[in-house]
This record gives C-alpha cells, sequence and structure tokens, in this order.
C-alpha cells in the first residue's frame, strides 16, 4: 500500500508539472493518468487534488483554448466548440468561453478571411468565387448564417 501511495505522489507531481507549463484540461490530463495503469478511485483523487490546487481548471482552459485558437488559428466558433465537445467538456462551460469572444473582432476576422479568399480567384466567375470563399470559411469553423450574411461585401 505504500509503494502504491508513493506512485500516486508521483503521478501528481508529474501532472501538476504539466499543468503548469501550459493549460491542460481535465480530459486530456485522466488520459495521461490512465496510462500508468493506477486504479480508477486514485485517478480521481489526483484529478481532484490538481484541481483543488488550481493546477487544473476547465473553464479557464476552455478560455485560454478559444482565445488562442481565434487570434493565431482564426478558427470560427462552430470549428472550435467541435474540437472542445470532441475533449468531453461540458456544454455550459463552451459556451462561457465562447462569449470571451468579442463579436466585432470576430465579424472582422470573418471578413478578413473570406476577403483573402476571394482574392485567390478573382479569375473565377462570381458564383464559383462565392463557393470558394463559402466552403473555405465554413471549413474554418465560422457560422453559415454569417458567411451568407456578409459575402456580398466580399464577392461582386
Amino acid at each position: 500500500m505504500e509503494n502504491h501511495d508513493s506512485a500516486a505522489r508521483e503521478i501528481f507531481m508529474k501532472m501538476a508539472q504539466l499543468c503548469s507549463r501550459s493549460e491542460q484540461c481535465s480530459a486530456d490530463i485522466r488520459k495521461k493518468i490512465a496510462a500508468f495503469d493506477i486504479v480508477q478511485e486514485v485517478v480521481d483523487e489526483i484529478i481532484e487534488k490538481l484541481k483543488s490546487e488550481k493546477f487544473l481548471d476547465d473553464e479557464r482552459y476552455v478560455k485560454a483554448y478559444v482565445s488562442d485558437k481565434f487570434r493565431l488559428n482564426k478558427w470560427g466558433r462552430v470549428k472550435m466548440r467541435y474540437y472542445l465537445k470532441a475533449k468531453g467538456l461540458p456544454d455550459n462551460i463552451i459556451e462561457v468561453g465562447m462569449t470571451a469572444i468579442d463579436n466585432d473582432q470576430y465579424i472582422k476576422v470573418l471578413l478578413a478571411t473570406m476577403k483573402e479568399r476571394a482574392k485567390k480567384y478573382k479569375s473565377a466567375e462570381k458564383y464559383e468565387r462565392a463557393a470558394h470563399v463559402i466552403r473555405f470559411t465554413q471549413s474554418r469553423g465560422f457560422e453559415p448564417e454569417l458567411i451568407h450574411r456578409y459575402l456580398n461585401e466580399v464577392v461582386k
């Protein structure tokens, strides 16, 4: 039993070190701990201790993820929501993270993305250019309603 306790302490330290280097979500940490092949009760204890000592916070993770993917990758809400759900994060936490995006800035990024894509297809017909822009911006995770609302501003 003593050996089991020291292994749990060692795993906790490794996970705390990982969490202090970069934001992690509880699902990712749970997978990493499961690789050590320990009892589920101990996994839950380690996760709770990481949360209580503020190494692990899913809401903070979602806000950082959304901020980074929006600023750096220029992703839309649909794509970010999809990837966060794939990690097993609850919808209410995801929605809190999505509210961190300024709507005016979101529209600016959408328009810039659409204009950039439309420039690549200047020689194409208007409808063909529009189709390229729609497909590309949807693949980036922007909402179809927003894309179609601003499409006429971009494709002339």
